[in-house]
């Protein structure tokens, strides 16, 4: 994954890593910020409730919402995508996979599916989710090169954590959204974040094959940051899905209940960021960027719909 150049390289653009302070909780949620000749890019827009955050955030870099002329999501979560519709009110472009572009004009379903895992704690966790107008929205599609000022940004389809799922690639930085897991400053230890109703454990290894054909000597996962080991952030991320997946495999087939699954994933997790070496305060930092009941859901729903006649139940 490394770019193979050896003539004269062009100086890289410069990118700023946004921390959004999820929750009052640094370095969990970003929002990448590239300056351009008519304003600035973000990919992602973060939620509605880091909102004061992003300004304060653009501010430290001399910029306003207003000067935000394109926004790339790299899929429509709440944690990635809400802020969208206001930064659209303030002008952006939103740009984003044609599967979640009908669930940003219009987000009742949404908004529904996001109330059903996290009830009273819709308002705190993510704030207001505002449409993005259709006016404001542009559609890519797989393998589409965005060009604004100059820039280039390839868009590259990756279902597994969602169907509505892209990376971007700009220059040798790949934008990974969640498709690259959860990894935390200052660590090496990555977690997959399986939220339902679409994570798929084959489509997400289909996925990370694919993008290992493409050159990049940076990864820029939304939760949180930009590192320069592509190559063993992926093979640690491959390795994360093999772990899952013998996981479920042991205890999935005896069927436990929903509260039965949320404990268990949650104790496994912390086992494994044990293991890799992480401290209880990033761990903990690992379950606001990622709450691992959260994946309890997704999992349920794999197995269920995928894996039970595979493996018995």
């Amino acid at each position: 994954m490394h770019s193979g150049s050896s003539g004269p390289r062009q100086q890289p653009t410069t990118i700023h890593t946004l921390d959004l302070n999820f929750l009052g909780i640094p370095k969990t949620i970003a929002s990448y910020l590239i300056p351009h000749r008519e304003g600035a890019i973000l990919v992602e827009s973060g939620p509605g409730s880091t909102l004061s955050s992003l300004k304060n955030e653009l501010k430290r870099h001399e910029f306003e919402l207003g000067d935000v002329t394109d926004v790339l999501l790299t899929h429509i979560h709440l944690d990635h995508g809400g802020a969208a519709g206001s930064l659209a009110r303030h002008g952006a472009r939103i740009h984003v996979h044609p599967a979640g572009a009908p669930h940003l004009i219009n987000p009742e379903k949404l908004l529904a599916s996001a109330s059903r895992i996290y009830g009273d704690m819709m308002e705190q966790l993510w704030g207001e989710f505002l449409p993005v107008p259709e006016s404001r929205l542009n559609v890519l599609q797989d393998g589409d090169v965005l060009e604004i000022s100059g820039l280039r940004f390839k868009a590259v389809d990756t279902p597994g954590h969602a169907y509505h799922h892209f990376v971007y690639l700009f220059e040798e930085v790949c934008f990974s959204g969640d498709i690259g897991g959860v990894r935390l400053p200052g660590t090496h230890h990555i977690r997959v974040p399986m939220p339902p109703p679409e994570f798929h454990l084959e489509t997400w290894r289909n996925s990370l094959e694919r993008l290992r054909s493409f050159k990049f000597s940076k990864i820029a996962p939304t939760h949180f940051g930009i590192f320069a080991d592509p190559d063993w952030h992926m093979s640690a991320l491959m390795m994360a899905l093999d772990e899952i997946e013998d996981w479920m495999q042991t205890i999935m087939p005896g069927d436990p209940d929903i509260e039965q699954l949320k404990s268990a994933i949650t104790e496994w997790a912390r086992q494994r960021s044990i293991e890799d070496g992480a401290e209880s305060a990033i761990i903990d930092s690992y379950e606001t960027a990622n709450p691992s009941w959260m994946s309890a859901y997704g999992i349920q729903r794999y197995w269920r719909k995928y894996r039970n006649d595979k493996f018995g139940s």
